[in-house]
């Protein structure tokens, strides 16, 4: 379990490093605000992804909570950092950053893992935990 804990912990920092690069080296106009409540939650997620996931025995789970808890953990300094989350990537009138893309990849990567884990699993389903 070390291995993926540590797996996941260094994916997360590669995307919070390279969010926080991107963000200072792209200026931009567009910002979005995050209450302080909102940038608790996003640590707090973050936290919950890098201690849980690595439990499971699979990769794309790790990989994918990886992805997604930098995502979270970038927005949380970002937020803090900036005071407002900066927006620097515009496609078809929507303003988003690296942050946001790895949260969406890396949920859609957790999700898919965690249902083809189950699957490949179910015998397994009804034994005592």
């Amino acid at each position: 379990m070390a291995a993926r804990l540590w797996a996941a912990a260094g994916l997360a920092l590669a995307v919070l490093v390279a969010v926080v690069v991107h963000d200072a080296l792209a200026p931009t106009r567009f910002q979005h605000h995050r209450s302080p409540v909102t940038l608790v939650f996003a640590g707090l997620l973050a936290l919950a992804l890098l201690m849980l996931a690595p439990r499971v025995r699979s990769a794309g789970i790790v990989v994918g909570a990886g992805i997604a808890a930098g995502g979270a953990l970038a927005t949380f300094v970002s937020g803090l950092a900036w005071g407002s989350v900066p927006d620097p990537l515009v496609h078809g009138g929507i303003a988003f950053n690296l942050a946001d893309v790895a949260i969406a990849v890396g949920d859609a990567l957790l999700l898919v893992s965690a249902f083809l884990h189950v699957w490949t699993n179910r015998a397994r389903l009804s034994e005592p935990v």
